[in-house]
């Protein structure tokens, strides 16, 4: 265990639930990630759920590898290696008894979380309501609420629209046309113009909709439904495509808040001896 004493345990492992892991990580806090065994990932090249299909990924300096048991995952904190386990219902929750659980799939709905998993459980995004489903959400909509962290009440409602990035919403997203599998033409870091072809799926064209650097793509050689997000692209020829991005740090930030708010009022207890922990709730 950390020197702080606190596990966390992060289902999903996305890029946004990797902007959660870095931030506590770099804190010294111990990190189990989940996943399912087959995740779907547009921005690959920063998310530690790639570890589930390569093994070992490295983002922004920090390790995360494959733990193929629980023990195996708990022995990867000696080497300050995230662990990330194929566990797609995260019933390692149930076996650790974690001090905190962060559900970071970002569904837009819940799907199955509950506030009595862990002394602090965190929601992110839509789907959850701070002192019913968890302890606390977390905002995950851009904007100048975006990274809050919420102890009463939800988040934005998802509107189906994409945060506004160098003034394009719905056009920076990549979406399969009919159901099938995705053939990559273009890859992650590659410039695309309007029109360019950057991938088919079951033969039918992807196009840019806009001009700029491919910032993600799903690996190549995946079947998805009609309308999957499988990339996306961000306008202008400098945007970085291989660091974490401002709104998963954001976001990762705003459970940092929460994690140690709660540590602090564990770590002390008021006349009588009555624990502060209660007065998150």
């Amino acid at each position: 265990m950390s020197k702080i004493g606190t596990m966390v345990i992060i289902k999903g492992a996305d890029e946004l639930a990797t902007g959660v892991a870095y931030r506590l990580y770099q804190c010294g806090l111990d990190v189990i990630m989940t996943e399912k065994n087959n995740p779907l990932v547009v921005r690959r090249k920063v998310a530690f759920a790639e570890a589930v299909h390569d093994g070992t990924v490295i983002v922004g300096g920090v390790k995360a590898s494959l733990a193929s048991t629980i023990n195996h995952a708990l022995e990867l904190f000696d080497y300050r290696i995230i662990p990330v386990l194929i566990d797609p219902k995260a019933e390692v929750v149930k076996e650790l008894f974690p001090q905190v659980v962060v559900d970071a799939r970002m569904a837009k709905r819940n799907l199955g979380t509950t506030i009595d998993e862990a002394p602090l459980v965190i929601g992110l995004g839509p789907g959850f309501e701070a002192g019913i489903d968890v302890h606390a959400v977390i905002e995950t909509c851009r904007g100048h609420r975006m990274g809050r962290v919420i102890y009463r009440g939800s988040a934005i409602p998802n509107t189906g629209i994409p945060g506004n990035v160098g003034g394009y919403t719905v056009e920076r997203l990549l979406r399969a046309p009919v159901e099938g599998v995705v053939k990559t033409v273009r890859s992650i870091g590659e410039l695309a113009e309007i029109g360019d072809v950057v991938a088919t799926v079951e033969d039918t064209p992807v196009r840019a909709q806009i001009a700029g650097v491919i910032r993600g793509m799903i690996r190549d050689g995946v079947s998805v439904p009609k309308g999957t997000k499988i990339g996306n692209i961000e306008p202008g020829k400098d945007a970085e495509w291989d660091t974490i991005s401002d709104k998963a740090l954001a976001v990762g930030g705003g459970v940092l808040e929460a994690v140690f708010n709660f540590i602090a009022l564990a770590e002390n207890t008021m006349p009588g001896g009555k624990s502060l922990i209660g007065e998150i709730n």
